[in-house]
């Protein structure tokens, strides 16, 4: 019975990545959601396409009950809903089981940034007579310059970064193109390691990545990750720092500086604007913690 539940779940993945272009991630994290509430309702001798509203409150209950945020739950709900949804248009079911079931409430978190000092200290760290750290420092001011996030950075390739026009053309989520500038200081980086340092990361090997590893292979986001991990560290950046930390930085020194919200949005390839107004919120705490610190009646 279990094996039949995962044909269903494959079928309806393979719908929605026709439908809406969803990155292999996103698809593998539905299918990992899906196959465990497959599993909650295998040994209940139940199906995912005779699931009661009750039964998928109970599994929602316990994965609270395991630790996990609300957000976390919230996640996994969106998951089951997009899923009943599916199987409610295509009549396999004649009730959506989640229909009454609402979101955990999550306060809206902000995202981790650092200040333009940080910036600047974590970008003058490569040390850029060493061909490896040469590469990075090029990574490094290309992300803080364009706000891309990390897998497009490391899937970057020659052909998508146009140092002449100062453009890269970026392949985002959902598989939408967009071209973002790059800036001056970025554009002079990347010159500098395509003439300099790539060629010699290369020997005679022959690749299309703009970034290559060691290997002359593309680079994983967990590698580069440690490399700004790494420069972090040697900064004496005690900030806690994610992977989109950069790109955090990007879209807030933008908007603190005047930059209009929908530009941000375009270059940083959001399709919802209030994606992008988490920024405002940030760069408004920023200017209070100013005020506060610089005004004489702060």
């Amino acid at each position: 019975m279990l094996d039949q539940q995962l044909v269903i779940i494959d079928n309806y993945l393979d719908a929605i990545w026709m439908e809406k272009g969803l990155s292999q991630n996103t698809l593998s994290s539905y299918r990992r959601d899906l196959k465990q509430f497959a599993a909650f309702l295998h040994l209940k001798k139940q199906t995912l396409l005779a699931a009661t509203a009750g039964e998928v409150f109970d599994y929602l209950g316990q994965n609270r009950g395991q630790g996990k945020s609300a957000r976390s739950t919230a996640r996994l709900l969106s998951c089951l809903r997009g899923f009943y949804q599916y199987q409610l248009r295509e009549a396999h079911i004649t009730v959506n089981p989640t229909l009454d079931i609402d979101s955990p409430k999550l306060g809206r978190s902000l995202p981790k940034t650092l200040t333009e000092a940080d910036v600047e200290s974590l970008l003058s760290e490569p040390d850029v007579d060493n061909p490896l750290e040469l590469r990075d420092k090029a990574m490094l001011e290309l992300l803080y310059a364009s706000g891309l996030r990390v897998t497009e950075l490391v899937s970057l390739t020659l052909g998508q970064v146009s140092v002449a026009q100062g453009v890269v053309r970026v392949m985002g989520k959902g598989s939408k193109e967009r071209l973002v500038p790059t800036g001056e200081e970025a554009l002079h980086w990347l010159k500098r390691y395509s003439q300099v340092a790539r060629p010699e990361l290369l020997g005679h090997k022959l690749s299309e990545v703009m970034f290559p590893s060691r290997r002359g292979d593309m680079m994983t986001r967990q590698t580069f990750w440690h490399r700004i991990k790494l420069y972090a560290q040697r900064a004496g950046i005690k900030r806690p720092l994610s992977p989109h930390t950069l790109r955090h930085a990007f879209a807030t020194h933008l908007i603190n500086h005047g930059a209009d919200l929908r530009v941000v949005q375009l270059l940083l390839g959001h399709s919802d604007l209030s994606t992008t107004q988490i920024y405002t919120h940030v760069a408004r705490a920023r200017m209070k913690d100013l005020h506060a610190q610089h005004h004489p009646r702060g």
